[in-house]
């Protein structure tokens, strides 16, 4: 396990239980009690926990991680959902994209597909974002007419809220829309963890003749506190095969396309 996965692995402990002990944690991650501390030391000047005097205690933010700190996160299957999202777009096509690591694997696939990553000239495709790290990689792809939303940016997701964003996307037409959640339910919906982004999340899928939710398994069947969308606006579900057949059943049920990979 290298610092990044180490750092990653703490944060997710420590907002699951709370609290966490040096020598504990030390003996769980197969690693020195020196190494810990240095671990938490850090953490601890990003305001991400609260060091005690034998380990740490949960910081609020540490519930909503930094992207930074979710991107080793079943990242195989991200990529994969990624990759097999980008075979929705054709050349010509405007796109929107909310943040988050399974989106950000999207663009990457995008970039690096045949009709798209591979064609000559300028603005094959259009790309709309609220995500200043989606749009810091296609700024540089001539083949993207990249339009971000504006707004406020919100440290945990790189991604831009407030009324500013709304005045952007109420102007525009999408063909396709890639929505990464927090969550999603056959019954509830899309959803997300923080009410701003999932307001702008639900002005994309307004704005789209089709919604694509790109999500892994560890989020299907579960909610979160803000609703983006009802299941009836989802035309497609890209997650990996982990997802339970029972959740699977229900979705197509609805009339929602699922795609596994």
């Amino acid at each position: 396990m290298n610092r990044y996965e180490r750092l990653n692995a703490l944060l997710e402990l420590l907002a699951e239980r709370g609290k966490i002990e040096v020598d504990d944690i030390a003996e769980e991650l197969a690693v020195s009690g020196a190494t810990i501390r240095r671990d938490l030391d850090h953490l601890a000047e990003q305001q991400l926990l609260t060091r005690t005097r034998g380990g740490a205690v949960a910081h609020s933010v540490a519930y909503d991680l930094p992207l930074r700190y979710k991107t080793v996160r079943r990242a195989g299957e991200k990529q994969r959902i990624g990759r097999a999202a980008a075979e929705q777009v054709h050349r010509g096509a405007v796109v929107g994209m909310n943040g988050g690591t399974t989106t950000t694997e999207v663009a990457r696939a995008l970039m690096t597909s045949a009709d798209v990553g591979g064609a000559e000239g300028d603005g094959v495709i259009t790309v709309v974002t609220n995500a200043l790290n989606i749009a810091n990689e296609l700024a540089v792809r001539p083949q993207v007419k990249l339009v971000v939303t504006g707004g406020v940016a919100r440290p945990q997701s790189y991604e831009l809220m407030s009324p500013l964003a709304g005045r952007i996307l109420s102007g525009l037409s999408l063909d396709v829309t890639f929505l990464g959640v927090d969550a999603i339910d056959p019954d509830a919906g899309a959803s997300a963890h923080h009410e701003g982004e999932a307001d702008i999340n639900r002005m994309l899928a307004e704005r789209a003749r089709r919604v694509v939710v790109v999500a892994d398994s560890s989020k299907i069947g579960a909610r979160a506190f803000a609703s983006i969308c009802p299941i009836t606006q989802v035309h497609v579900l890209v997650t990996d095969t982990d997802a339970r057949e029972e959740d699977v059943r229900r979705f197509r049920e609805r009339g929602v396309e699922v795609v596994q990979v």
